[in-house]
Order: structure tokens, then C-alpha cells, then sequence
């Protein structure tokens, strides 16, 4: 086993090797498409270069202090070949399990930033003012990892919280998308409505949907394909905002996709984040074939095809929030809408990764 994977790791090494060289060639350089997807292609191999160095390291080692108990005769030299085995040999598991999976083709856009659009479904009033609740757990959680977070547009509920709103997460550090991915589908809420006077519990239900953000180069747009349409912003912001023409509407004919930013109080600054969000939600119709090829071999991960089905559900009368996916319950509901999703968030990882695995065919 161990040798199998060193040499499927170290066979990466000279095309590891061939990427660092051509990324330090001028030639290529000035061509920045091709640069931008050489220097992502060198990103992903990176970790599974150094797991696979640290890993033969602990191999020589091993291979080392076995001969040390077999060919030495010194007590003292035996004794700390003992002392080498009991310290390395418990690693080798993990470190093989890890090199499987880094060695398993990830989802080609877990290293992007995602963009979110969030939707009160069934449940009137109410599903709006849960989808705002959903709004702010996820502003909370963005806040504790240090993502940016920028609303492009929104329809605010006439009770509170959202009909729709649509915003993006970035992070210069982080692969967004590759963590939000999973929240994608129907949340559920089971709670007395603040419209309610009778005290009756109500079901509702808000609908999140994740897009990998489109980079500049993954995907073409012709601007003679698409309309343009300005009109003045509603909502909050003032004479500023709502007597000028700064909303911008951007709608891509050969499509139909429509999209529209009336946050800035610049008409360029919107026209520049709707563009942006254009150019999303085309480049994740192509996803999407990506995701529904996938969908029958991982079950558990709705996140890889229907965003129709229902993933979660809060139950406000006994604080209790259940992933249906993977059958995982939390008993603190008002910690988990708080922003405090991360156990939820690992526990799908670590569902998918079991899924990938099986899925390569170990």
C-alpha cells in the first residue's frame, strides 16, 4: 500500500515541477489565461506533493528503525529505534487516508467564492422572516471565518426579513464555495410565527442556493448579447439612492437569465456587480451538468444535485436543528443561528469525503 501510493505521489512530482517552470516563463506570463489556469493547476498539486514528501519521510524513518532492531546490536541504539517506531507508526493510517483523498479529483470549484441567493418559499410572511434569520446566521458565520460579504440585490418582506437576497462571499485565503457548497437546498422551520396569535406551531420553509463565482476567464461573455436597463434603487439609502438612476439590470437575451444590483450608491459599481453575477449564474448552468453527473453516486450530498429537496430543519419548540443528509442532530438551535455552523459543515465534509472514497472504489 505504502509503496503504491508514494509512487502515485511522486510520479505528480515532475509534472509539479513542469508547472513551476512554465509559470516562471515570460512567454507565459503575458498570456493570462493560460497563466491563471496553469498557476490553479499548480495550487491543487501543491498539497498533495508536500503530504506525499512528509509522508515518505515517515516511511524512511520507519524502514530505518525496523533494520536498526534487526541488524544492530546495541541496546541503546535498538531502544531508540523502538521509541522512533511506537512515535511514527500510528501516523501512517491517517496520512494514507489523507493522500487517498487529495489524490481523489475534487469538485474542479471548491477554490472559489461563492455567490448565494436566499428565497422565503411556503409560509407567506413567515418563510420571509426566516430567510432573513438565515441571512444573518450566514453573515455570522462569514464574519467568524473572515469572508467578505456583499449584498448585490434584495426584496425586503412586508413582516421583516427577505422575499429574496442575493449576495457574495469572497476570501483571499479560503476555497468559499468548497465550504458553502453543502448549504445549498430547502430549509425547513418548524416555530410559532410572529404573525401567529393563536400560539399554533407553522411549518415554512426558505430556499439557498450556492454558485461557484465565475472567474474572468471561465467564461465568455459578448456584450452585444446582453441589455442593459437603469432605473432608481428602492429600499433603504435615502434622496441619494432613490432619485437617481444607480439600479442596474443586466439581462443576457440568448439566455433569458436576469439579474440586478441596486446596492451602490454608483451606477458603475453596480453595473460591474451585476456583470459579475451574470457571469455566475451562466457559468453554473455548466456546473450544474457537472453536479447532476455526480448526484446518483453521492447520495447523502443533495448539494451535488436537486437544490429542490430539503437538507435541513429547525425546530424552534425543542431547539433542535437536524441535517437530513447525514442524519445529524445539534440540541442548541439559538448557538447554530447564531453562526455557529462549522460541526454541521464537517460533518457533511466528512460524509462526502467517506462518499468519494467509496466512489473510487475503496
Amino acid at each position: 500500500m505504502a509503496n503504491t501510493l508514494l509512487e502515485k505521489v511522486l510520479g505528480l512530482q515532475e509534472k509539479y515541477q513542469k508547472l513551476q517552470d512554465q509559470l516562471a516563463d515570460p512567454e507565459v506570463m503575458s498570456d493570462m489565461k493560460r497563466y491563471v489556469q496553469l498557476n490553479k493547476d499548480y495550487k491543487e498539486l501543491q498539497p498533495i506533493i508536500n503530504a506525499g514528501l512528509e509522508y515518505k519521510q515517515i516511511v524512511d524513518g520507519i524502514e530505518m528503525a525496523k533494520d536498526i532492531l534487526i541488524n544492530e546490536k546495541d541496546e541503546e541504539l535498538k531502544e531508540m529505534a523502538k521509541m522512533e517506531l511506537a512515535e511514527l507508526e500510528p501516523k501512517v493510517p491517517e496520512m494514507e487516508q489523507n493522500i487517498k483523498l487529495l489524490l481523489i479529483p475534487a469538485d474542479p470549484d471548491d477554490s472559489k467564492n461563492a455567490m448565494v441567493e436566499i428565497r422565503g418559499g411556503t409560509g407567506g410572511d413567515e418563510a420571509a422572516i426566516f430567510a432573513g434569520d438565515l441571512f444573518r446566521m450566514y453573515s455570522k458565520y462569514a464574519e467568524s471565518r473572515g469572508w467578505k460579504l456583499e449584498v448585490s440585490d434584495q426584496a425586503p418582506g412586508t413582516a421583516g426579513g427577505y422575499k429574496m437576497i442575493v449576495f457574495k462571499l469572497s476570501s483571499s485565503t479560503d476555497g468559499v464555495y468548497g465550504v458553502m457548497k453543502y448549504e445549498s437546498g430547502v430549509h425547513r422551520v418548524q416555530r410559532v410565527p410572529q404573525t401567529e396569535t393563536q400560539g399554533r406551531i407553522q411549518t415554512s420553509a426558505a430556499s439557498v442556493a450556492i454558485f461557484p463565482e465565475a472567474g474572468e476567464f471561465d467564461i465568455e461573455l459578448n456584450i452585444s448579447d446582453i441589455r442593459k436597463d437603469l432605473f432608481c434603487a428602492s429600499g433603504p439609502g435615502g434622496q441619494g439612492v432613490n432619485t437617481t438612476y444607480s439600479a442596474v439590470r443586466l439581462t443576457h437575451i440568448p439566455s433569458g437569465i436576469v439579474v440586478q444590483c441596486q446596492e451602490e450608491r454608483s451606477q458603475l459599481k453596480n453595473y460591474d456587480r451585476a456583470l459579475e453575477e451574470l457571469r455566475t449564474r451562466l457559468y453554473n448552468m455548466e456546473h450544474q451538468k457537472y453536479l447532476d453527473g455526480i448526484a446518483a453516486k453521492r447520495k447523502t450530498m443533495v448539494s451535488t444535485g436537486d437544490r429542490s429537496a430539503k437538507i435541513r430543519t429547525y425546530n424552534y419548540p425543542q431547539g433542535r436543528v437536524t441535517d437530513h443528509r447525514i442524519n445529524w442532530s445539534m440540541y442548541n438551535l439559538p448557538v447554530f443561528m447564531d453562526g455557529d455552523i462549522q460541526e454541521c459543515i464537517d460533518q457533511l465534509q466528512i460524509a462526502e469525503n467517506a462518499e468519494r472514497l467509496k466512489e473510487a472504489g475503496e
